[in-house]
């Protein structure tokens, strides 16, 4: 149970990270495309996690065991890196393409929306949430409305993007709690990224023929995604939600749209109306009340010790 509580303490910093990475994502698209963007900054988010596999490899020589369980944990790995890669490419392009048509406020809500999603699409795979994430997860959705809203919900064209980014976010959360118990999180979080940068690669080539000079003027804002959002956020998500149920997970993630509002209130002086502020204690209610641990039946010791012996999912 404590080192689940310190996988939600990681994933809540991931949040803080990926919140401050908007006005990265902002300013790098003032320079170049997004497929672009999401190419180099993911391939520098695998080159960065090279040189840490390298030094967690030699540390951990003694222990790796020899023979077949050592080729069937790498089919895994590959496995795992190349699904994770596939939806981290479809979500972030999605999301990408559809900040140049829409409001931030909207993007931010709806990509959001994975709070929600992610708790339906886990029930279709057998991975039931408590009534106090439930709750959680709608208080949530009505916190964001109130931070991310202000002039009503409609759909257009890039609200439709950023729709289908966060069903594939959605997707990549539920991807990455089937194989992170099974496979190591950095070297997958490697893959990942090289993955995620050549598939964006080919959009990027066919598409938006990049200058050299035009990425060089970016790279600011490709070092703090690519370093900081891709190789610490990304990295740190596949290691800590190996014990944090993923609808759990995906709540302590949403935190990013908060965090993005107050970053800019602290960094950038933008100011928040008392329907920010509603919507921002909403948020954090809703975290809180999803980490709260559900009453259990009084047990035997013997009861007690089968069920600890079991495998488990979720933090309630």
């Amino acid at each position: 149970m404590k080192k689940r509580y310190i996988n939600n303490l990681i994933l809540l910093i991931i949040a803080l990270i990926w919140g401050a990475a908007f006005v990265a994502q902002s300013a790098g698209m003032d320079y170049i495309g997004p497929f672009t963007f999401n190419s180099t900054r993911s391939i520098l988010g695998g080159i960065v996690l090279i040189p840490v596999i390298y030094v967690l490899d030699k540390k951990r020589k003694d222990e790796i065991s020899q023979g077949k369980e050592v080729i069937q944990n790498k089919k895994t790995l590959i496995i795992g890196g190349i699904c994770c890669g596939f939806f981290l490419m479809l979500g972030s392009s999605l999301q990408q393409i559809g900040i140049q048509y829409t409001t931030a406020g909207k993007a931010g809500f709806i990509t959001a929306l994975y709070i929600l999603i992610v708790p339906i699409l886990g029930l279709a795979v057998g991975k039931k949430a408590g009534i106090k994430v439930w709750i959680g997860v709608v208080l949530a959705v009505i916190g964001m409305y109130f931070l991310c809203m202000t002039s009503g919900l409609s759909i257009a064209k890039g609200d439709f993007y950023i729709l289908l980014g966060s069903v594939a976010f959605s997707f990549h959360i539920l991807v990455i709690d089937h194989f992170s118990p099974k496979a190591d999180g950095v070297k997958m979080s490697c893959i990942q990224f090289f993955v995620c940068g050549i598939l964006c690669m080919i959009p990027t080539i066919l598409f938006e023929h990049p200058e050299l000079y035009s990425i060089l003027q970016a790279w600011k804002p490709i070092a703090y995604a690519g370093i900081l959002s891709c190789g610490v956020g990304y990295t740190l998500q596949i290691v800590a939600q190996k014990n944090t149920d993923p609808t759990v997970a995906s709540l302590l993630l949403s935190l990013e749209s908060v965090f993005s509002v107050l970053a800019g209130w602290v960094i950038l002086g933008e100011t928040l109306s008392p329907r920010e502020l509603f919507g921002c204690a909403l948020v954090f209610a809703a975290v809180i009340l999803a980490q709260l641990p559900e009453r259990r039946p009084n047990l035997s010791y013997r009861d007690l010790q089968r069920e600890e012996s079991r495998p488990h999912h979720s933090t309630l």
